[in-house]
């Protein structure tokens, strides 16, 4: 299960060799920025250290790095309750990041927010959502003003299977459609909505049909697979900067459960095995090496020094103030009288 068949491998190497060794570089260092920073937040959290909840995005990296590989700096996108690695992937400051997530001061949030509610609008990045499926319109709002401004811009808007069943997918997308607006809609379907199989949600095998019922194109692909990703938003960013919206399903999985509370009762031990014998990272990383443009030593490297820049992260956010009792209430918004 967990190899890439002979046609998924030519094409990923050929994906690979069609770019720089920088862009692979900063592909693959953010993959293992996601699962390093995962790690230590699982730590943490097991630890009692983080108060709130969190949605571990480990397993799951190439869905995020890969479609926004394809982004601008000028370019939009909106998360999910799991955003971690779509945050990472969008270029968020990792000191700032962990800081939010233990309740700091220096935080993105000023400690307030937590893992959920994680936003950079200098990059792009119009903030995570506990709310499932809550990105979902607000990305579609944004493709309506860069369509009235015609900025040539796009948003990628990512979602999970549970949020296809979602009121907001339907009108969201309807909108988008009959309006031709600038989004890429990614369903990242781990195969759970919480403890619910998506087999079991919805009665299709192929999530990506659901487009025709709105006259776009939709996909799926192996979402394991950061080229296989890459490739697919690159075509969607040019039809929807030329056309209108997009719909691409990632097949993936995450190897944590739902969140920390969850004892992960309903999925088999063989099950999560076989998806970690998919594990994106070390699939990448044999691309790397077969194409010849890092060798192992290289990509050792990289992820040792991921692994610092966690470590460094945690010493500023551990040295960083606490929030002070008088500024409680601020950044709360409350109507006069």
């Amino acid at each position: 299960m967990g190899e890439l068949t002979e046609k998924q491998k030519a094409q990923a190497l050929k994906t690979a060799k069609s770019l720089s060794n920088d862009k692979l570089r900063d592909m693959y260092t953010k993959m293992n920025h996601v699962r390093a920073f995962e790690d230590k937040v699982a730590y943490f959290f097991s630890r009692g250290m983080v108060h709130g909840t969190t949605h571990l995005y480990s397993g799951e990296e190439a869905t995020a790095i890969g479609a926004l590989a394809n982004l601008d700096d000028e370019d939009l996108m909106t998360s999910t309750h799991r955003g971690h690695g779509h945050t990472i992937g969008k270029g968020i400051d990792l000191k700032k990041m962990m800081a939010e997530l233990l309740g700091k001061e220096s935080g993105y949030c000023r400690g307030k927010g937590g893992s959920m509610h994680i936003a950079d609008l200098t990059r792009g990045n119009l903030g995570a959502n506990g709310i499932v499926g809550g990105g979902i319109p607000i990305a579609t709002g944004a493709g309506i003003t860069l369509k009235l401004r015609n900025e040539g811009r796009v948003v990628v808007c990512f979602f999970g299977d549970g949020a296809l069943n979602e009121g907001t997918f339907h009108e969201s997308v309807n909108l988008a459609s009959i309006w031709d607006l600038p989004v890429i809609y990614i369903c990242e379907n781990n195969q759970y909505g919480m403890s619910f199989s998506a087999k079991k949600s919805m009665n299709v095998d192929d999530l990506s049909v659901r487009a025709k019922a709105y006259g776009i194109p939709g996909v799926t692909v192996d979402g394991n697979d950061i080229f296989a990703v890459y490739e697919a938003v690159k075509k969607a960013k040019k039809h929807a900067l030329k056309t209108g919206p997009y719909f691409i399903v990632s097949e993936t999985y995450r190897f944590m459960g739902h969140s920390k509370s969850d004892a992960n009762k309903y999925r088999s031990k063989e099950e999560i095995a076989e998806w970690k014998d998919r594990d994106p990272i070390p699939r990448m990383r044999a691309i790397l090496v077969e194409t010849g443009q890092f060798t192992d030593s290289e990509l050792d490297a990289i992820e040792e020094q991921c692994k610092q820049d966690i470590e460094e992260a945690v010493k500023f956010a551990e040295n960083s103030a606490d929030p002070s009792v008088d500024s409680i209430l601020d950044d709360v918004f409350a109507p006069s009288n």
